[in-house]
C-alpha cells in the first residue's frame, strides 16, 4: 500500500460459553418456525451472558489481541469498536475498552456503525493511519450482542462474539496487500432510535443487498490485484446464515472447500460486526505462511470491504500465545429459551 507493507500484527476472538439450540427455539414457535430454520442452515448461536454486551465481548477479544500480538498496549495509538448494539446510545465503548486493556490515554478512539461491517471499516481507517505514520499501531474490533424479534427469523441466527485486530507495519502475521470498498444506498434491514428489534426486508436482504455488495466488492478486489480465485487457499464472507458465504463462493468460482474453515455461523450465529472478522481468525489460527486469504464483508444499508490478505512467517512463532477461536467455539453450555430470554432481556413491559 502506497509502497509501505501494513497488516495483521495480533488477532483475538471472544464467543460467550452459552448456547441455544435451534431445535429449542422451533419448540416454542412451531411449524412455521420449523421451515425458517430450515432454510438457514444455523444449528446453535451463542448467547450472552447476563451482565455481557458488545462493550465486555470486545474487552475479551482485545485483550487476547495484545496477548497475540506480543505488543505493549501503550504503543497503541487509535481504538475502533465497530458494533450495532453498543450499550450505550451516547458514552463510547472504544473508551470502556481502552481502559481495560491499559492503553495510553494519548490515542485516538471512537465508536464505528455501518450494520455488520463496522469492524472492517475499522480496519481500513487504521491501515490508512498506519501507513501515513501517525501512530505504531492501530486496534479495531467487532463486537456485538444481536438482536432479533422473538419469533422473527433472526432469533435463529443472532449470535454474540467479537474479534479484534491490532494493524501496524511491523512484526506482522499476515499482510494486507490489497483492500477496496463497495457501497450503495439499499435498505434491507435497519433500526430506528429507541426500538429493541431491527426490521429488515426478508428476501430483499438477499439478491439486492447480500450478494450485489459481497459479489461486486470481492470481483473488483480480484480485478485490481490479479490474483484469480483458484490462486486463493480460503474465503471468508459475511455470514448472516451458513447458506449465503457458500453462495457467494460459488457465483465467485471458489471451490466450497475454501469458505469451510471460516464458515462458524452455523455453530455460533450471526455475531454482526464480529462475524466475517471471527471467520478471519478461525482461518489464521491454522493458515500456513505463503497462504492468501480474500475476505468480505457485508453490512446492511450497504456495503462491502473487501480484502486480499497474504499469511506471513511471523504467524508461526505468535500460535498458541492467546486462546483459539476453536476453544471459546467448543466450550458451551446450553440454556432452554427461558434462560435465553432472560439473557437477552426480551420480555418488554408493555
Amino acid at each position: 500500500m502506497n509502497g509501505k507493507t501494513v497488516g495483521i500484527v495480533g488477532y483475538g476472538s471472544y464467543v460467550p460459553k452459552f448456547r441455544i439450540d435451534a431445535e429449542e427455539i422451533t419448540r416454542i414457535w412451531g411449524e412455521e418456525a420449523k421451515r425458517v430454520k430450515e432454510g438457514l442452515g444455523i444449528q446453535e448461536k451463542s448467547v450472552p451472558d447476563i451482565d455481557e454486551d458488545a462493550a465486555t465481548l470486545a474487552v475479551e477479544a482485545a485483550r487476547n489481541a495484545v496477548k497475540h500480538a506480543g505488543i505493549d498496549s501503550k504503543e497503541i495509538g487509535a481504538l475502533y469498536v465497530g458494533s450495532e448494539s453498543h450499550p450505550y446510545a451516547v458514552k463510547p465503548t472504544a473508551t470502556i475498552v481502552a481502559e481495560a486493556i491499559g492503553a495510553t490515554p494519548n490515542l485516538t478512539a471512537v465508536d464505528m456503525e455501518f450494520a455488520c461491517k463496522a469492524g472492517t471499516a475499522a480496519i481500513q481507517c487504521c491501515m490508512g493511519m498506519c501507513v501515513a505514520g501517525m501512530f505504531k499501531y492501530g486496534m479495531a474490533i467487532g463486537s456485538d450482542t444481536s438482536q432479533g424479534r422473538p419469533g422473527d427469523a433472526l432469533e435463529y441466527s443472532a449470535g454474540a462474539g467479537a474479534a479484534a485486530f491490532i494493524i501496524g507495519t511491523e512484526n506482522l502475521v499476515a499482510e494486507i496487500e490489497a483492500t477496496c470498498s463497495f457501497t450503495t444506498d439499499t435498505p434491507d434491514f435497519w433500526r430506528r432510535p429507541g426500538a429493541d428489534f431491527p426490521s429488515h426486508g426478508g428476501r430483499f436482504t438477499g439478491e439486492p443487498a447480500y450478494f450485489k455488495h459481497v459479489i461486486s466488492a470481492s470481483k473488483m478486489l480480484i480485478e485490481k490485484t490479479g490474483v484469480k480465485p483458484a490462486e486463493l487457499d480460503y474465503a471468508v464472507f459475511h455470514q448472516p446464515n451458513g447458506k449465503f458465504p457458500l453462495q457467494a463462493a460459488k457465483m465467485l468460482g471458489i471451490p466450497a472447500e475454501k469458505v469451510k474453515q471460516g464458515l462458524i455461523t452455523p455453530y455460533i450465529g450471526n455475531t454482526y460486526s464480529a462475524a466475517s472478522l471471527l471467520g478471519l481468525n478461525s482461518v489464521l489460527d491454522v493458515a500456513k505462511p505463503g497462504e492468501r486469504i480474500l475476505m468480505t464483508s457485508f453490512g446492511s444499508g450497504a456495503g462491502s470491504d473487501a480484502f486480499l490478505i497474504r499469511v506471513l512467517d511471523g504467524i508461526e512463532k505468535k500460535r498458541g500465545r492467546a486462546r483459539s477461536l476453536q476453544s471459546y467455539v467448543d466450550e458451551k453450555e446450553y440454556v432452554e429459551y427461558g434462560v435465553y430470554v432472560k439473557h437477552r432481556r426480551k420480555l418488554k413491559s408493555l
